[in-house]
């Protein structure tokens, strides 16, 4: 099939290689998003079938177009992949992947309202969910702003861009994107990899409006308690809040003695762990993929097995 997506996945070959040694089962793309990585894999593995997941009903119905030749093998789940585990049987479960980011097609599309270009002003994942960031930049109050812009953001400047997004919005309600990334400022922040407070801003705003860290914490902690056995899991992230939740979850479940660190000596039998770490260090683009594929250039993937 000739790739007409309009988003290019990221880590392909990585990803391909992560899952390379599964053979049978079930494969689980738990934000399948527009079915790069899930068609790669339909392909390369003929003994598969695949579990299919997004909250985007746009992206989900190009998936399933896509993907339309593997029909006999796939099944798609119009879920928040925090949900996913719930509703599925994990026993045949051999892989999981989860690509934790905004696609090209939602950022370049003006009425998904993700972009500092954006004449809208959204970034729902689910268009259905009454939240968007035009609410929570015309209501929110100061503080809550200032919150999500230091938490989400990471941005030193949190309360005074709080502060003047309230005083511009006295004005008349901010509509666009644009507007939007005017009054944060687009200029770029010095040792910052080139990124401007608007585009740090936009980020927080988004993953306040989808409540992407409580999501992928619920996934987390539904993965260790799934009872999952002899399965790889790939989780591809695009900043580090994100990555520090999957890094710390990964060493977690690698724990073999859970005592406390100070104990005397070790009482808890020393056999709990869940599994191994596959990556050593996050996996990252290669210069060549960075150079087609810009966007790609702050992905990391871990991969953890469970025994």
């Amino acid at each position: 099939m000739q790739d007409f997506s309009p988003h290019k996945p990221v880590l392909l070959d990585e990803v391909l290689r992560a899952f390379e040694s599964v053979n049978e089962g079930v494969l689980l793309d738990s934000t399948v998003g527009f079915g790069g990585h899930s068609e790669a894999l339909l392909k390369a593995h003929k003994n598969i079938r695949l579990i299919a997941c997004d909250r985007d009903e746009e992206a989900l119905n190009f998936a399933k177009k896509r993907l339309l030749a593997f029909a006999d093998r796939t099944q798609f789940f119009r879920l928040n992949f925090a949900e996913i585990l719930s509703k599925i049987e994990v026993k045949s479960l051999r892989g999981i992947l989860a690509d934790i980011g905004v696609s090209s097609f939602q950022l370049d599309n003006n009425e998904r309202g993700f972009s500092i270009n954006s004449s809208k002003l959204d970034m729902r994942m689910d268009k259905s969910q009454a939240l968007s960031a035009f609410e929570l930049v015309n209501f929110s109050s100061q503080a809550e702003l200032e919150r999500i812009f230091r938490d989400f953001g990471e941005l030193r400047e949190a309360k005074i861009l709080a502060q003047r997004l309230c005083e511009e919005r006295k004005k008349g309600q901010i509509s666009s994107g644009k507007e939007l990334a005017r009054i944060l400022g687009t200029k770029k922040i010095s040792g910052r990899k080139g990124v401007s407070r608007a585009i740090l801003g936009f980020q927080a705003l988004r993953i306040a409006v989808n409540d992407e860290l409580c999501a992928l914490q619920s996934f987390l902690n539904a993965l260790e308690k799934a009872g999952l056995k002899d399965c790889k899991v790939a989780i591809i992230c695009f900043h580090s809040l994100e990555d520090r939740l999957v890094k710390t979850a990964f060493k977690q479940w690698a724990k073999s003695c859970i005592c406390d660190e100070n104990a005397f000596q070790c009482t808890c039998q020393n056999n709990h762990n869940l599994g191994k770490i596959l990556t050593k260090k996050a996996l990252v683009p290669s210069l060549q993929e960075c150079r087609v594929n810009s966007r790609s250039s702050c992905a990391k993937m871990r991969v953890f097995h469970f025994d």
